[in-house]
């Protein structure tokens, strides 16, 4: 075998090199000993996530807090979630919304079996961060996500449906290149939710995410139209999957690395 050109190493030796590169990536990918980073990273990402989209109408409500507008309020969720996508987007794939593992799961790039863990880890980040809000400022349902006035829940439900539609959209494709976890993921979706937001919220709060609309609810004891931000988003997001697969054909490994996270080196010590 003659070398090649990667520093005159010695073809197959490189070849090997790679191959046990390959291999250790698979067992960082999947080895389940490590799921407990990935759930974690999903708690304190939606943690975050709800913390600023719910903070945003929180907050307003105070007399301190009359100053922010609603586009403050509207972008303030996607530049966070654009945050999270740089520094923990490889570790479980940043879904931070159900809707999203579903999406993931049902596109083939998420096991069925981890889409549990990963809601349960969304419930306990999202309900942290309204009983955070509740503890420090009071009046949760300020920051929950209802019907503008004289908007129907049927018509919010349909919003709902459509900007999850277009985020999920985003999410599967800049997925299929492995980009989510990376530079253009975050920035795609950051602005996409930012951007539709300032439009989208005065209609029906611009959700988009249930577990973001069922925390407030659950911590105010509150349900009214609850069920448009259930049905909305899942629907949406499943309509996405069906686009993905008409656009872009079968799931990709690239995706499901996006989806999944893939945890670097040093965070596998051991392996």
């Amino acid at each position: 075998m003659t070398t090649s050109d990667h520093g005159g190493e010695p073809g197959i030796e490189w070849l090997q090199r790679r191959f046990r590169a390959a291999d250790l990536d698979q067992k960082r990918f999947d080895d389940s000993s490590l799921e407990y980073r990935r759930l974690f990273s999903e708690a304190w990402g939606t943690f975050l996530l709800v913390v600023v989209a719910a903070g945003g109408g929180v907050v307003g409500a105070q007399a301190f807090g009359g100053d922010l507008t609603l586009a403050m309020k509207a972008l303030a969720p996607g530049m966070m979630v654009m945050g999270i996508i740089f520094f923990m987007g490889t570790i479980s794939g940043a879904h931070l919304n159900p809707a999203v593992t579903l999406a993931f799961a049902a596109r083939g790039n998420f096991p069925w079996l981890r889409v549990p863990g990963y809601i349960v880890a969304q419930f306990v980040g999202a309900v942290l961060a309204c009983l955070f809000l509740q503890w420090v400022f009071g009046d949760i349902m300020a920051g929950a996500t209802l019907p503008g006035p004289g908007v129907s829940t049927g018509t919010a439900a349909l919003m709902e449906g459509l900007l999850t539609l277009g985020l999920v959209s985003v999410i599967l494709g800049t997925a299929t290149g492995a980009r989510n976890i990376g530079i253009a993921g975050a920035i795609a979706v950051g602005s996409y939710i930012g951007l539709v937001s300032v439009w989208g919220a005065p209609v029906s709060g611009a959700s988009m995410n249930p577990m973001r609309s069922f925390a407030p609810a659950l911590v105010g004891w509150d349900f009214t139209a609850y069920w448009a931000y259930l049905v909305g988003p899942l629907v949406g997001a499943l309509i996405a999957v069906v686009f993905e697969r008409i656009l872009r054909g079968a799931p990709t490994k690239s995706g499901a690395d996006a989806a999944q996270g893939i945890l670097g080196p040093g965070d596998t010590a051991g392996l």
